[in-house]
């Protein structure tokens, strides 16, 4: 009873999340070379996309996007994404309002996507012109609860009786 109050008293934020699909052409990029160079390779450019992810021309226009939500907001408490990789990219977005929450994680995919595309353009950029990053999950995102009512119901039901417990322990009911 006390998780559930607590869960609907204070509820956690709402979370939605967007996919983008990020490809690094390996058969092209390394076609000849060792299986060590082309993990590095991979390595190395995952680590390049990371940093675009969370970069300022990409947070600005995610911002700008969603009004009201400031950069420094979007990489302290909002915005997070899955462990990447070859494949699907997830960003997740965390915010009380489960539009919101859709708006940012869909503003996010599709920024990061368009700047991924605009340096794999510009040589200078320093990413290799192989990797394409399409949004394939942007439209029409539902958001749920970050945290589910289960979770509160199984925290509440270890918590409350470890608290009679310690008032059982620690306090003389006698007097």
């Amino acid at each position: 009873m006390i998780g559930a109050a607590v869960f609907f008293i204070a509820p956690p934020p709402y979370r939605a999340r967007a996919t983008v699909n990020v490809d690094f052409h390996l058969e092209q990029a390394w076609p000849q070379n060792t299986d060590r160079e082309q993990f590095y390779y991979l390595e190395r450019e995952t680590r390049k996309l990371e940093e675009i992810a969370l970069s300022d021309s990409v947070l600005n226009t995610v911002a700008s996007k969603t009004g009201g939500v400031t950069v420094q907001e979007l990489r302290e408490q909002k915005l997070q994404f899955s462990q990447p990789g070859d494949g699907g990219w997830h960003f997740f977005a965390d915010d009380g309002n489960a539009q919101r929450a859709a708006l940012l994680a869909s503003s996010w995919a599709v920024a990061f996507a368009s700047e991924v595309q605009a340096q794999v353009v510009d040589p200078s950029s320093g990413l290799e012109q192989y990797i394409t990053a399409s949004p394939t999950q942007v439209d029409n995102l539902s958001a749920h609860r970050a945290t589910g009512l289960s979770t509160y119901l199984l925290v509440g039901a270890i918590v409350f009786p470890a608290l009679c417990v310690v008032g059982i322990l620690f306090f003389d009911f006698k007097q």
